[in-house]
């Protein structure tokens, strides 16, 4: 498999997690159901769902202060959760580049986004938070 079914998968957890109020354990037990992931790579799912979900303050706040007059809760929940996951990344995983973070997403965003502009905006986001991490470091 890969890591872009992987992040597809993170992806789908977080979105139940985020409408469904669904358990963490449970949304990654249904969103591998049926797949067959290495162990690294359900090592590498588990990591992105359960770190997004226990920084999801930090990073809704981060999301918030990127926000041009527009809030967090108007956003689509596929928008919201991309975001999620990709911040997350940038900021907490070392091992991934940010412009691999960025890519995936929105290539996600072009397969379940809501809007042809949605794409457009969630990159603007995340180079602004990717900028603003790669500052932090300096």
């Amino acid at each position: 498999m890969s890591r872009r079914l992987s992040r597809e998968v993170v992806f789908k957890a977080l979105f139940q997690i985020d409408i469904g109020q669904c358990r963490v354990e449970l949304a990654l037990r249904r969103s591998l159901e049926d797949l067959n992931f290495s162990n690294d790579e359900k090592q590498f799912i588990e990591d992105l769902v359960s770190g997004t979900v226990e920084k999801i303050d930090y990073i809704d706040n981060l999301i918030r202060t990127n926000l041009v007059k527009w809030e967090l809760e108007r956003l689509s929940a596929v928008d919201r959760n991309l975001l999620r996951m990709a911040i997350y990344e940038i900021l907490y995983r070392k091992d991934i580049p940010h412009a691999v973070s960025i890519n995936e997403a929105l290539e996600l965003a072009k397969k379940y986004g809501s809007t042809a502009e949605a794409v457009g905006f969630i990159n603007g986001i995340l180079d602004r938070v990717a900028g603003e991490s790669f500052d932090r470091k300096s």
